[in-house]
């Protein structure tokens, strides 16, 4: 049985009545935007971790919406004055600390490995607010190097195991590469229309388009092309991030396992949606997910 909310906190120490509604406030946003995924942790991980995932998870999309909204120098500025706000509040205890703020540094003192990842997180920032796309397959993955890989280790950090770090985040790097693929593929419709386009001029090119010829009436054959040759470069990223299961601690293992079937759920239905893509993203695999992590929950061993 999935352990009660306030029963969370008190197992992972949150006593404070101030941080124990900070906390809650971030499992309120998590839940909304994330629905599988907070469902995964909720039922999956230890208890005593759940409130700092999920605060994580609320602190890099907070900074995701600043970064992403209005144009550059404002966007620019935002990023400025939150690096600069997040910084002070892992430094020292301000007077006041805004939810998300209050919750990240209160984790980032239970677990002090994870502030080298925030800090990378909002250096690549700048490279987050300035790209509108990418030329080549290596300009690609220079962006997830710099800021998607540092994102998803403000939250992966607190799953690695101590004995084998780097062959962990080498996992999480596969995990992002495919994920951050099928991310733009999901909102190729919404990233054109805001003047951004996550698959680049080399793999169009591949696929006889261009940039100016998705925004107009394209072939719906060329497209469908498309999105197949963006689903076979995801398909293997995802299964080389299956090995994270086997690298992490034994707790930590059915919800990795889940998060990765999970992303090939959500692939499956970009891939379903096809050429409709240019209109709208598909619609959350919500039955798939919710057979994933019914069958994590009964294959798992009772949670500490």
């Amino acid at each position: 049985m999935t352990t009660t909310w306030p029963h969370t906190l008190d197992r992972a120490g949150i006593t404070s009545p101030a941080l124990r509604e900070a906390y809650s406030a971030q499992r309120g946003l998590v839940a909304r935007y994330a629905r599988a995924e907070y469902t995964a942790v909720r039922l999956l991980l230890p208890a005593p971790l759940v409130p700092h995932v999920i605060a994580s998870t609320a602190f890099m999309h907070h900074s995701d919406n600043l970064i992403d909204q209005g144009p550059l120098d404002q966007r620019l500025s935002a990023l400025a004055d939150w690096s600069t706000r997040t910084r002070a509040a892992l430094a020292e205890e301000p007077a006041h600390l805004e939810p998300v703020l209050a919750a990240l540094r209160h984790t980032a003192l239970a677990h002090p490995h994870l502030r080298p990842h925030i800090d990378a997180y909002l250096k690549g920032g700048e490279l987050e607010a300035r790209w509108t796309g990418f030329a080549t397959e290596d300009d690609f993955r220079a962006y997830v190097d710099t800021y998607a890989l540092p994102a998803f280790m403000v939250i992966a950090s607190l799953l690695t195991p101590p004995d084998e770090p780097e062959a962990f985040e080498a996992g999480c790097r596969a995990f992002i590469l495919g994920g951050q693929r099928l991310d733009f593929l999901e909102d190729l419709a919404e990233d054109l229309r805001s003047g951004r386009l996550g698959m680049s001029a080399e793999a169009l090119a591949d696929c006889g388009l261009t940039r100016d010829g998705l925004l107009g009436r394209p072939d719906p054959a060329l497209v469908r092309t498309l999105v197949r040759h963006q689903a076979a470069l995801v398909r293997p990223d995802l299964r080389a991030a299956a090995r994270l299961e086997h690298l992490a601690l034994a707790p930590h293992r059915p919800f990795l396992r889940a998060l990765v079937r999970l992303q090939f759920a959500r692939l499956a239905a970009a891939e379903s949606h096809g050429p409709k893509l240019l209109e709208s993203a598909p619609a959350a695999p919500l039955g798939r997910a919710a057979s994933i992590l019914l069958r994590a929950l009964a294959a798992r061993t009772p949670r500490p």
